[in-house]
């Protein structure tokens, strides 16, 4: 009985309870004001980004909108970009334009927006392509790569329809300084928007390719050919027994030079009518032609894709195993297209430059990397230039910011993300050298070295996976 005096009545022990509890939502509270959410908290202090829900089947999407988050050039040209849309106020037109949609993703992505939730929503991406007439499923199969593209055409697209461009009979009157801005739109029933620049609107993925063709017989060179690219879609070479693939191989198996057979030559039927007798009529003369690709220009950002789709004897498509290895560090100057200097104009050159010598240069005429100066360029990293590097030679260098791998095989698998944590707010030109893996909603620390573990474990054990590398870079 005394020992049941010396406890405390239940409602005291409540109301003692209460305080404690008071007092630590308040305290709670004041964490809170102060310093904000906890798991926001927690995200920037461990570098970490937010992570995308899966809607169904959408890790191909997801994990392309972290590559994409990681590229800060081409979030760059979206805020360039959609400048022109800054001027409409109304709010339900704003997810009608894909570039708005993408660069409110990628910026909360890049932990440039605040965002108290470490995962979020991309149904908005899906609902947009709808617009743009894309059908594209959450609950099917899909791929990151033919999403890539999707992407990037949509993007054309929109930069082509705004703004439209002058019509040809308005030219004149542009130059005339006393017709105004009103009088040229009412004779044309509209505003008149400035005549874009196509080339400078290009978005940072758009590069050049030169196609070049030499007759086996004459040697006659056909004149360059330019197409354009987004990615690099590389086939992987046949793999040698003893010596590892790396991706160097599969980018000078890129540009190797390939016959063509049965091509008219001009060259060959013109020495042929000239020899021939009493103007008699010449058929085209078919001969073998070399080709070979080279990058003509390289682009801002530069995607490659490894092909490993092959097929069986029977027509079935299977994915091809080879580990393909490769440096954080990519040089792409050899694989450039150098235009030839003609001894005509040499000599012109070397007397224009004899004062002053350019870099790159050496009397007027483009030198090899390694002839070239050290310290010449500065390394290009994430598309920023950073002065804390210098490259040993003047060769073209970049750094890969992520790497999208796909596991599975043809027809099933899931795609996920290794990139590089965002720079910090004091120092954004930065390059973190902290890695994140990301699946989805999923958002952790990793390394270089992880992600290459992975990549041997799947060339010896099915079933393998693909790589898409964003590189950035001049």
């Amino acid at each position: 009985h005394s020992h049941a005096q010396q406890l405390p009545p239940r409602g005291a022990a409540m109301r003692s309870w209460g305080v404690l509890g008071g007092l630590a939502a308040a305290l709670a509270a004041g964490v809170y004001v102060l310093w904000g959410p906890i798991a926001q908290r927690k995200r920037r202090r461990r570098g970490l980004v937010p992570g995308l829900l899966n809607l169904g089947n959408t890790c191909f999407m997801n994990s392309l909108l972290q590559g994409l988050s990681s590229c800060p050039s081409f979030i760059k040209w979206l805020e360039e970009f959609t400048a022109q849309y800054k001027t409409e106020q109304n709010q339900s037109t704003e997810h009608q334009y894909l570039s708005l949609t993408l660069l409110h993703l990628l910026r909360a992505l890049s932990c440039q927006e605040v965002t108290e939730d470490d995962v979020l929503d991309a149904s908005c991406l899906l609902e947009v392509l709808r617009i743009y007439r894309w059908q594209i499923s959450s609950f099917e199969e899909q791929d990151a790569h033919e999403l890539f593209h999707v992407l990037t055409s949509s993007l054309e697209d929109e930069r082509d329809r705004q703004p439209r461009v002058t019509h040809l009979f308005d030219v004149h009157s542009l130059e005339q300084p006393e017709i105004t801005q009103k009088q040229i739109s009412c004779r044309t029933r509209g505003s008149l928007p400035p005549v874009s620049n196509r080339w400078k609107s290009q978005h940072p993925f758009h590069g050049r390719l030169t196609s070049n063709m030499v007759c086996k017989h004459c040697e006659h060179q056909s004149p360059v050919r330019y197409d354009t690219f987004d990615s690099l879609s590389l086939s992987i070479p046949a793999a040698v027994w003893g010596r590892p693939l790396t991706l160097d191989h599969c980018l000078h198996h890129f540009i190797s030079s390939e016959s063509v057979k049965d091509v008219v030559c001009d060259n060959c039927t013109k020495i042929q009518a000239e020899g021939s007798l009493n103007g008699q009529s010449i058929e085209n003369q078919r001969t073998t032609f070399v080709k070979q690709l080279k990058l003509g220009k390289l682009p801002q950002c530069l995607c490659i894709h490894l092909q490993r789709l092959s097929w069986s004897n029977q027509g079935t498509p299977l994915k091809r195993h080879e580990h393909v290895q490769f440096n954080e560090f990519l040089i792409m100057d050899i694989y450039k297209y150098h235009v030839p200097v003609h001894k005509s104009s040499q000599s012109d050159l070397n007397q224009k430059n004899s004062e002053e010598t350019k870099p790159g240069t050496k009397d007027g005429v483009a030198v090899k990397p390694s002839e070239q100066t050290h310290g010449t360029k500065s390394l290009i990293m994430n598309g920023a230039c950073s002065t804390s590097f210098l490259m040993s030679s003047g060769a073209f260098s970049n750094v890969y910011p992520v790497f999208v791998v796909h596991h599975g095989d043809m027809h099933s698998g899931h795609f996920v993300t290794y990139r590089r944590s965002p720079p910090s707010s004091k120092n954004p030109l930065s390059v973190s050298n902290q890695w994140l893996w990301i699946s989805d909603d999923t958002v952790r620390k990793a390394s270089l070295q992880e992600h290459q573990r992975p990549l041997q474990m799947f060339a010896t054990q099915p079933p393998p996976f693909e790589v898409t590398g964003l590189c950035a870079g001049t």
